[in-house]
């Protein structure tokens, strides 16, 4: 839940250090916030690459630049320029370089949960409750609307689908064209989610399918791993037209008062061993705000 709040950058919680640049570190509950500062000479595939251990960055940065004047390279040969006061976006696969004498400064809002740390420091396992959600029929209403008007409508749909994600603290971790996938630190917080977000998208005539299953996941640039990754996907993909479905494991942790479900009964899951329970939301919870 949002509250008020400071952090400084002279008080980093972490500090990721390389050649000729350094990452000072903030958090604000789940939202973490990084200063990065390049010195004139930097470039992330001579000074940030051995520590990444790909070809290319794979981080999705999102901020603005405080100082001096950074240039980004694409693999296609796209290049783009940034200086003071510009506010940026740098999509996945790319090299960057600083341009001039003066250190380059920026703060970035997307990508410093692991940006910058080392490959020991990386990987990090955490227990949460997983949301996929997909657009019905999304390739039948894309023809119908065309490729204008369906672009408008999923900007729309990622508009409400952040809206919602931040009212009850859960962490998108990527769109996948139609659908999310999101994570959530309370089984309570992504049923309710799921249930605001079908709300959300009939005021755009859009009707979702839901999947919610609790497990371990490990944290990767832009991306989440793991078994219980496939079975929410797996749960998502059972679940008709306005449905949520949820995993028997998610389903042992909810007692919460107005959420009632069906029992959908066991499934085996494509690629997972055993038979999974799969309960359908049936009684919608209040719509107010849980901190729990």
């Amino acid at each position: 839940m949002a509250r008020l709040q400071r952090k400084r950058f002279t008080e980093p919680v972490d500090v990721r250090e390389f050649p000729r640049g350094r990452v000072d570190v903030v958090e604000l509950d789940d939202v973490v916030i990084g200063r990065m500062s390049y010195e004139p000479g930097w470039r992330w595939s001579v000074d940030v690459k051995p520590v990444a251990g790909t070809d290319q960055c794979q981080y999705h940065h999102l901020g603005v630049t405080l100082s001096g004047r950074l240039r980004v390279e694409m693999p296609d040969g796209t290049e783009l320029e940034v200086g003071p006061g510009d506010v940026f976006e740098f999509p996945p696969g790319h090299d960057a370089w600083v341009v001039g004498d003066e250190p380059w400064v920026s703060v970035d809002f997307a990508a410093m949960r692991n940006y910058g740390r080392t490959a020991d420091r990386r990987g990090e396992r955490i227990l949460a409750s997983i949301l996929f959600t997909d657009i019905v029929d999304s390739t039948a209403t894309a023809q119908r609307l065309g490729d204008s008007r369906w672009f408008e409508l999923v900007a729309a749909h990622n508009e409400r689908i952040q809206f919602v994600l931040n009212r009850y603290s859960g962490r998108l971790i990527k769109t996948t064209g139609d659908g999310i996938l999101a994570i959530f630190d309370g089984a309570e917080r992504a049923v309710r989610a799921a249930t605001a977000l079908h709300r959300e998208l009939a005021a755009l005539d859009l009707k979702l399918r839901a999947g919610i299953h609790t497990g371990e996941v490990e944290l990767v640039p832009g991306d989440i791993r793991g078994v219980a990754v496939h079975a929410a996907a797996r749960l998502m993909a059972l679940a008709g037209a306005g449905e949520t479905l949820i995993s028997g494991t998610t389903r042992e942790l909810l007692d919460v008062t107005g959420l009632e479900f069906e029992d959908r009964g066991a499934y085996e899951f494509k690629g997972l061993s055993g038979k999974r329970s799969v309960f359908a939301l049936t009684g919608e919870p209040s719509a107010t705000n849980t901190e729990g």
